[in-house]
């Protein structure tokens, strides 16, 4: 693995967060909206790898990479390194003005690297959210239709028609309405809540799906269906197998654009490029964002080009999408993820966790699902396995104890019982394990 400037090593100077963490929380509440949230209000000055490092000198072992930004990992010198060059180049010019050859050699790499032998085209823009809506906008425009199908907690921005795609209520929606219109909204194939089972779910989950569609939509209104193939803020729910390619053959039968939205999922973080490679599932559009340019704010859409090339000229753009040093980025970061075969990084990453958590399940009668592939993985915690109770408050209790233990955690789901792994791929098998022994420890102290 990478060599790192800072020790890849969890040390506890202060209590997390610290005294200087404090006065910046302080700052924070005088100067930035309350609208505002902060997870782990621990100040961060470096980064390297699986290490955060505090303002108090801590260093904190990161289990959430920003939410799957950080893939390769922060600091990474590939990336620094093409940040820097490039930075000292240009900054900005606006490829709708004045182009560069960075954002022509992004969108060649996504169109060679995502889902599909067919002839592609791509559009860079800043936000995973953007990218959706862009997307929503191609298919609307190519389909010369209006509706658009979403999915029981599906996530997909914080813009006002990502908000109408987005399943949550609180804290994504509540009171920021109306939203968009001609959104619907379909069962989601969540094979550990299904009423019948798991076995199930799949089949039934496609039925309804196609019952919904064909009664409130209409098949020939229906200008796409956008899905996470491995929802994301929702629960890192795992579609049940097949379910993803029915829904794939469906909407080609009816000339609906099926939208992939891999803003989370993609860029090696489930062991596959892409998480529609997992069951062979060739998307019309799919969006991206998030891993692609190692920290650096960047997105895509990517699609086949008689559907992305079918949009007037000047249809699609923004101020700052396909930035040039975020494409430096994320040639930087996608090379780095080639070379050392990130794909397969992910997958070693799933081997140390999941049987780790597999023995937590077995010792403590609190977690009714392990999910995920690669290092996008998580357990759904229940205060009864039979009823399958959501048990938030023992999520709540257990991720405080890992933060107040140096490891940084995340927590997702509809009904906020779930906690998500996401480690930098760079982060190194002794540090994930030390992670690990602190999520023990904290299931010790309130799981029992």
């Amino acid at each position: 693995m990478t060599e790192h400037p800072i020790e890849q090593k969890r040390i506890l100077a202060t209590s997390v967060p610290g005294p200087k963490s404090a006065e910046l929380a302080a700052r924070k509440a005088a100067a930035v909206s309350a609208g505002v949230g902060t997870g782990l209000p621990a100040y961060i000055t470096r980064g390297e790898g699986g290490i955060l490092v505090d303002v108090d000198g801590n260093q904190l072992i990161d289990f959430g990479s920003g939410i799957a930004v950080t893939t390769v990992g922060n600091g990474n010198s590939k990336v620094v390194d093409a940040v820097s060059r490039q930075i000292a180049d240009f900054t900005h010019t606006c490829f709708m003005v004045t182009p560069y050859e960075q954002y022509i050699a992004v969108a060649e790499k996504l169109n060679a690297l995502t889902p599909g032998d067919f002839d592609k085209r791509t559009a860079l823009f800043n936000s995973g959210a953007e990218a959706v809506e862009n997307a929503v906008k191609v298919a609307r425009h190519h389909t010369g239709r209006q509706a658009v199908v979403a999915f029981d907690h599906a996530y997909h921005g914080r813009t006002n028609l990502t908000m109408g795609l987005t399943a949550k209520n609180m804290p994504y929606k509540h009171r920021f309405g109306p939203f968009a219109g001609e959104i619907y909204r379909v069962p989601m194939a969540y094979p550990y809540r299904w009423p019948t089972g798991p076995k199930n779910c799949g089949d039934e989950a496609f039925e309804e799906f196609v019952s919904l569609v064909h009664a409130q939509v209409g098949e020939e209104n229906c200008a796409a269906v956008i899905i996470e193939p491995i929802q994301g803020e929702g629960g890192f729910i795992v579609p049940a197998p097949g379910f993803l390619k029915q829904v794939q053959e469906y909407c080609t039968e009816h000339g609906i654009l099926l939208i992939a939205d891999e803003v989370q999922t993609g860029f090696a973080r489930t062991g596959d490029w892409f998480a529609c490679d997992h069951e062979g599932v060739t998307p019309d559009l799919i969006t991206t964002a998030k891993g692609i340019a190692g920290g650096m704010p960047l997105a895509a859409v990517t699609g086949r080009a008689e559907v992305m090339d079918s949009v007037h000229v000047s249809g699609l753009g923004g101020t700052y999408g396909g930035n040039p040093v975020a494409c430096a980025a994320a040639l930087a970061a996608i090379e780095w993820m080639e070379e050392i075969d990130a794909c397969a990084r992910a997958r070693e990453i799933e081997q140390i966790f999941v049987p780790r958590l597999s023995n937590l399940a077995d010792e403590y009668g609190v977690i009714g699902d392990i999910r995920g592939r690669g290092a996008m993985l998580a357990v759904e915690l229940v205060s009864d396995l039979e009823a399958k109770t959501p048990a938030a408050e023992l999520t709540a209790a257990i991720n405080k104890y890992c933060h107040s233990q140096g490891l940084v955690t995340l927590t997702c789901g509809t009904f906020g019982n779930v906690f998500r792994f996401l480690p930098p791929l760079s982060a190194p098998d002794d540090l994930l394990r030390e992670g690990l022994d602190i999520l023990e420890a904290a299931f010790a102290e309130h799981a029992r």
